[in-house]
């Protein structure tokens, strides 16, 4: 017998989780296959490229443009092929059964036939003493976001990549000297990045703390950042050598610190679902390491961008991929259709009792 109120679901073919660049080219290719996508923007909607104030990288703009810009033209394109883009966060998706039945924090639920995982990785952070109090408190992420609040102010970054060149080469405009510490004595960065960063340390904007690490930052979210304890061995690494004479600890001068360390692909939805997962939360994909195919070792789970992708971690090697997922789900949504295991869009009922 049917059940006298079944519970009522809104039921896609595809719903993407992420709203990045890798999430709406998804949604826009997914839109013109015509499997009616449903993109919800997490808790970051627009991802990070909405932190960059200028995009001089992603192909076919020639004078740049600005992050937020490019992510607003990529959602109306999206929506114009029938993209449906909502704010919420996906809390878990249970895989257990098809279709997979995505829930959300704010309680609604939904099913799927297949999902796009393009959510994206959060900034990693310390640890350090100092750092949950001060954090939004001359303690930051994102330069983009709060370099203009510490004008004049002696600004520290702390990072070896290119996202902290990049962020330190961005906060000369603001501080009176950009302070880049780096716990080794060579950096990770592309040389593009380590070049223009040489030449503002040349111009005097920036100086370099190689072998050097941040143990403490100091201050009050009233008065923000008074100065940092760093601890610098001549041989790198020097929180691994605390008790090597030749490690010194020293306290330091700054107004605001900004943490450019990488990043923590968001992923803790997904751990129920029996996709595979490296070490550090990322998806594994068919295919190899940073690309290849982006079909999950769950049929239709796919994964698209830097919850993926931790090698490049690019907007156009993103955008590539969320491409590629979303033509990778259009094969399996074909396949499901031709077996007759697809739902069809709309309403349907998710639980029955006799």
């Amino acid at each position: 017998m049917a059940s006298d109120a079944d519970d009522v679901v809104d039921h896609r073919p595809l719903i993407v989780a992420g709203s990045g660049i890798a999430g709406l080219s998804a949604a826009i290719y997914a839109g013109r296959s015509n499997n009616d996508p449903l993109v919800f923007e997490g808790d970051e909607p627009g991802g990070q490229l909405t932190l960059t104030t200028e995009v001089d990288n992603y192909p076919g703009f020639p004078e740049g443009i600005s992050g937020p810009e490019l992510v607003q033209n990529m959602k109306q394109q999206a929506e114009r092929f029938g993209a449906e883009i909502k704010n919420g966060i996906i809390e878990r998706v249970d895989g257990a059964e098809r279709p997979f039945t995505v829930e959300l924090a704010n309680g609604d639920v939904y099913t799927a036939d297949a999902v796009i995982a393009a959510s994206g990785a959060s900034a990693r952070t310390l640890g350090v003493p100092g750092e949950d109090e001060l954090m939004g408190y001359g303690l930051s992420t994102c330069a983009t976001c709060d370099g203009a609040f510490f004008r004049d102010e002696k600004i520290l970054v702390v990072g070896g990549g290119d996202a902290a060149m990049e962020e330190a080469s961005f906060l000369t405009k603001f501080a009176s000297t950009v302070y880049l510490v780096h716990r080794r004595e060579e950096f990770r960065a592309e040389d593009y990045w380590i070049d223009r960063v040489m030449e503002q340390v040349d111009d005097g904007e920036i100086e370099i703390m190689r072998n050097t690490e941040l143990t403490e930052i100091h201050g009050s979210k009233a008065d923000g950042v008074d100065h940092v304890t760093l601890v610098e061995n001549p041989e790198g690494h020097p929180t691994d050598k605390l008790d090597d004479p030749d490690t010194e600890e020293f306290d330091f001068d700054v107004g605001a610190v900004f943490y450019a360390i990488g990043h923590t692909p968001n992923t803790s939805y997904l751990e129920g679902t029996g996709v595979d997962l490296d070490d550090e939360g990322y998806l594994d994909t068919q295919g190899g390491e940073g690309g290849g195919q982006t079909a999950t070792d769950v049929p239709g789970i796919f994964g698209a961008g830097d919850v993926v992708d931790h090698h490049y971690q690019q907007a156009a090697t993103a955008g590539g991929m969320g491409v590629k997922a979303a033509l990778d789900a259009d094969d399996y949504l074909e396949e499901l259709e031709r077996s007759g295991q697809a739902e069809t869009s709309g309403e349907v009922a998710t639980a029955e009792s006799d």
